[in-house]
């Protein structure tokens, strides 16, 4: 049985929510908080393949850096995105969650429990 890793800022209350899921579920798991450790743009990158996402889809359209930058008028490429969300990690929809070669975006906290 694969260890879960869930990518999570400890302050998001869904992140907060999903680790609690994980938790009774007894199941082993390793918490990232990925503003202390980054992901590097292979390892985001290689996370949002294994979820079937793109970039485009996992950005958080509500922060203020992402109407500063005027991210919603700009034509960028999935890799572009990338770039921007590794030096901007507020953009990141959280907490990605991994368990084997299966990762998902835990949005609401309840899709955990397809990977439990």
């Amino acid at each position: 049985m694969s260890e879960i890793t869930i990518y999570q800022k400890p302050t998001c209350s869904t992140c907060r929510t999903v680790i609690k899921l994980v938790e009774e579920s007894g199941q082993p798991f390793t918490a990232i908080n990925y503003y202390e450790k980054p992901f590097s743009k292979s390892k985001l990158k290689g996370l949002l393949k294994k979820a079937g996402l793109k970039s485009s889809e996992v950005i958080r359209k509500k922060e203020d850096i992402y109407k500063r930058m005027n991210l919603a008028q700009s034509q960028f490429t999935d890799d572009e995105l990338l770039d921007i969300m590794i030096k901007q990690p507020d953009l990141i929809q959280r907490p990605l969650v991994q368990k084997g070669n299966q990762v998902i975006l835990a949005r609401p906290p309840e899709t955990v429990n397809q990977l439990l």
